[in-house]
Parts: structure tokens; sequence; C-alpha cells
């Protein structure tokens, strides 16, 4: 059966026959209705959580790269004092030795005596600036070394195995 409205226009338009709906076919759309709903919950709860597990792991890899930074930094700062205050007294003994080797030859008594002193002072020189070269070198990597081991520790943690 069909029922046939009046609009506001005046036009009659048919509308649909009013079925009765089995009660059966209601629970079962009910039902399909309700575990759509909880599955739909289900799935938000899910991803809620993967989202904030992600959050988790990423904050605490960002702190842990933050302390990796923050540990290389300090060795480095440390090194680049232990550098510089190596390197001063350098330059303190290399100034000494250069005021004692001036006073030498102002004691000399003839050109051979002045090119023999300042020979042996130049030669004395060369030596004393190549150990100090060495030891600067051997400084400068241990520093380098002790500045990568935050970070080789820290890669070696997020990629899981040390590194070689």
């Amino acid at each position: 059966m069909t029922e046939t409205n009046t609009t506001a226009a005046g036009t009659f338009s048919a509308g649909a026959p009013k079925i009765e709906v089995p009660q059966a076919i209601r629970e079962m759309a009910d039902k399909g209705t309700a575990q759509v709903r909880e599955s739909y919950e289900k799935m938000s709860a899910a991803t809620a959580e993967a989202s904030r597990e992600s959050y988790e792991k990423m904050s605490a890899a960002t702190a842990e790269a933050s302390n990796v930074i923050q540990k290389a930094c300090s060795t480095a700062t440390q090194g680049a004092m232990d550098f510089s205050a190596k390197a001063i007294e350098f330059a303190h003994a290399n100034s000494k030795t250069a005021s004692e080797n001036a006073s030498e030859l102002l004691g000399v008594k003839s050109s051979s005596q002045f090119l023999e002193v300042s020979t042996e002072q130049a030669r004395k020189q060369f030596e004393v600036l190549s150990e100090q070269a060495k030891e600067l070198t051997a400084l400068s990597q241990k520093v380098m070394l002790e500045t990568a081991k935050p970070f080789k520790a820290g890669t070696a943690k997020a990629f899981g195995g040390p590194l070689t």
C-alpha cells in the first residue's frame, strides 16, 4: 500500500509503502550495529595504544640521543681544555728555552762558536718540537676516540649490537 502526500506546492508524491520489519531482522540489525560499534571502539583503542607506544618510544629515543650528544660534547670540551693546557705548557717551555738560548748566544766569543752553539740549539729544539708534536697528536687521537665512544655506544644500542 502506498501513501500519497500533498506538498506545500500542491503536487502529489508517492511515499514508500510502510512495511513492518520483523523483530528477528531488527534484532539482527541491532546486533550487527553493536558489533560494528564494538569493532570500531576496539580499533580506536588499539590505534590509540599504538600511537601512545610509538610516542613513548620516540620520546625515549630522543632523550637517549640527547644524552649521547651531551656526553660527546662534554668529552670533546674536556679534551679541548686538555689540548689547550698542553699547548700552553709547550709554549711556556719553548719560550723559556728560547730565552736561555739567547743568553747562551750572547756569551759566545767567536763566529765559529756562535755557529756551533746555534746549530746545537736548533738540533735540540727540533727534537723537542718533534716530541711535542707527537704528544699533541696522541692527545688529539685520544680525544677523538673518547668523543666518539658515546656515539658508538648509542648507535650500537639503537641498532641492537656492537659496531665493529
